[in-house]
């Protein structure tokens, strides 16, 4: 079921109706709280702040590779550094990491097939 909302601008002239789902903000408001840990990158002690959804889908990436969150974080930062030179902003493409998994598994779901995301 979908709800209608009306977007109006400053002048009260009807922009458009949105249809939003209601449940959209049907998740606990913990999984957007940002969490900090302490990871290994390549050897390297460092600390990494990302919400606490990117956590559960850093352990699912891993757990789909049989590995451990450093090792696939460790993966992901040798690779970009031998592909790109590096990145500034690494917590950043950890985002983008599992917004791509996310996606990937959607459509492989649709398409009837789950596999390995990184190494193998």
């Amino acid at each position: 079921m979908r709800r209608l909302i009306r977007q109006e601008s400053a002048r009260g002239k009807l922009l458009q109706r949105v249809g939003v789902d209601p449940d959209i903000l049907d998740f606990g408001m913990t999984l957007a709280q940002p969490l900090s840990r302490s990871v290994r990158l390549n050897g390297f002690a460092t600390c990494l702040r990302l919400e606490e959804v990117y956590w559960e889908v850093l352990s699912d990436i891993s757990r789909l590779n049989n590995c451990s969150i450093n090792t696939l974080l460790s993966y992901v930062d040798r690779e970009v550094h031998l592909r790109y030179g590096g990145v500034r902003n690494f917590s950043g493409l950890i985002r983008v990491v599992c917004v791509m998994h996310l996606l990937r598994m959607a459509r492989d779901s649709a398409e009837g097939v789950q596999k390995q995301v990184f190494m193998g």
